[in-house]
């Protein structure tokens, strides 16, 4: 065979270790950390910023005037051990660069945009903020600033906006809660306040665009310690990775649970390879290869082909392009525990798990009384989906391995094995099977988007 038009196969550990490791998200960080930084040194530059430890608060801290955003970045530094900094605090620090934007704020001029961002670097950079990282209160005030900051690389793990009901701007739609309305106590005068609320919400909708992906807006019209207990919610709760998912998926469950029908249903909405064992068996036979020689004879003798057979089959196709590329549902293998150790050993290792579960009594009705249309094609159940007229009935074909006895057999050998794969996979989900279809489909979509979130601790 020419090796050139040989398919393409990519060993399984190299997903799996990019995984485990989020090596998709370490080179997004080291290139965009190359790009804003654009070291003399790159090599260099990289190691130096790997030795860092990276896990520590970046926290943009934004809201309106009287929302209570002094307090909750004091009390974040106190648990996260964060350095606290506003502009005020940067313009007292000992260097040409503060003492330059000091004299033009109390000339009442606008600090220039470039010295304004190099004072935000100049004390983002030192070792404590470096080290133990940072909270910004009500920096950046406009959408110019928080783009001035992203170009410096500057960018946040989270945007906490804690907002406050006020007459001139937002008022509640609740009569209970307009009612319960307290005007902050303040030294300013109302007419400054009011224009202190109006700039800021100004710019307030075009700063939660600019940080969207990481924005909690919070209701601060409540005791703090409500608020708090949200925003440190939001800022310990790991957030999901952007990597790309491939999902490996196994799908158990007896006999008539519907496992072949829930893979046909999430191959066909996300696009996944859909691998029934059983299926792919029979195409192998077909093909006329030397595997398919070898496992004929006992497919038409309908014995057991030897798990050694059926490893080797399948890990051939698991190791194909698509399924390392858009990932795969498989079903019908492993069956017991020996065969899902062997499927481990191969390093094709599910993300994934689901037991679709049912009673025998319900997987009894549901096999045993449907039928194949020799004509159409078509599926028959005599109770759920009789057939259309007496013709179709009468040339209706049924399955001897579907009879009670031969059902009874399979039930046996699958609930022998149920409890040992479920040991081996006790990240397992379980659902039952004995509902609606497309309720069982919602059911295992709704744990399938997504990747699982990143651990991460301050």
């Amino acid at each position: 065979m020419d090796a050139t038009i040989r398919l393409l196969r990519i060993p399984p550990e190299m997903a799996i270790y990019a995984e485990k490791h989020d090596i998709f998200h370490l080179v997004q960080t080291l290139v965009r950390k190359l790009m804003v930084d654009k070291p003399e040194d790159p090599i260099q530059h990289l190691i130096n910023f790997l030795k860092r430890d990276s896990v520590v608060p970046r926290i943009i801290l934004l809201g309106p005037p009287s929302s209570g955003k002094r307090t909750i970045a004091n009390k974040l530094c106190e648990h996260t051990q964060a350095i606290h900094v506003t502009f005020s605090d940067i313009l007292k620090d000992d260097s040409d660069l503060s003492r330059a934007a000091q004299q033009d704020q109390d000339k009442k001029q606008k600090i220039p945009k470039d010295h304004w961002r190099q004072l935000i670097q100049q004390r983002l950079s030192k070792l404590d903020c470096v080290r133990r990282g940072w909270v910004l209160e009500a920096i950046p005030k406009t959408q110019e600033e928080a783009l001035c900051l992203q170009e410096a690389g500057i960018t946040p793990d989270h945007h906490i906006y804690p907002d406050v009901y006020h007459v001139t701007f937002m008022w509640p739609e609740s009569e209970e809660v307009a009612q319960r309305l307290e005007t902050p106590s303040t030294l300013m005068p109302a007419d400054l306040i009011a224009k202190k609320l109006q700039k800021f919400h100004t710019e307030a909708h075009a700063l939660k665009r600019t940080y969207h992906s990481c924005l909690k807006t919070i209701n601060a019209d409540q005791p703090h310690v409500d608020v708090f207990s949200q925003v440190l919610n939001y800022v310990c709760t790991p957030r999901q990775s952007a990597s790309p998912f491939t999902p490996r998926i196994l799908l158990f469950g007896p006999p008539g649970s519907g496992k072949s029908l829930q893979a046909k249903l999430i191959a066909q909405k996300y696009g996944i390879v859909n691998i029934c064992c059983g299926e792919l068996l029979k195409a192998v036979s077909a093909d006329e290869s030397h595997m398919g020689e070898l496992i004929k004879p006992y497919l038409e003798s309908e014995q057991q082909v030897p798990s050694s057979i059926v490893l080797r089959i399948l890990t051939e196709r698991l190791s194909r392009m698509d399924c390392t590329t858009r990932g795969w549902v498989l079903h019908g293998f492993p069956q017991d525990v020996e065969q899902a150790e062997e499927l481990q050993e191969s390093n094709f290792i599910p993300n994934r798990v689901f037991f679709l579960e049912m009673t025998d009594d319900i997987a009894i009705e549901r096999v045993t009384l449907r039928g194949l249309d020799p004509v159409t094609g078509e599926w028959y159940h005599s109770i759920y989906k009789p057939a259309p007229g007496p013709e179709v009935q009468s040339r209706l074909r049924f399955n001897p391995r579907h009879s009670e006895a031969q059902l009874q057999k399979r039930l046996k050998e699958y609930w022998n094995h149920a409890a040992d794969l479920q040991a081996i996979y006790p990240q397992a989900v379980y659902i039952s099977a004995d509902q609606d279809p497309h309720t069982v489909f919602e059911s295992l979509e709704s744990r399938l988007v997504g990747r699982l979130p990143k651990v991460q601790t301050y």
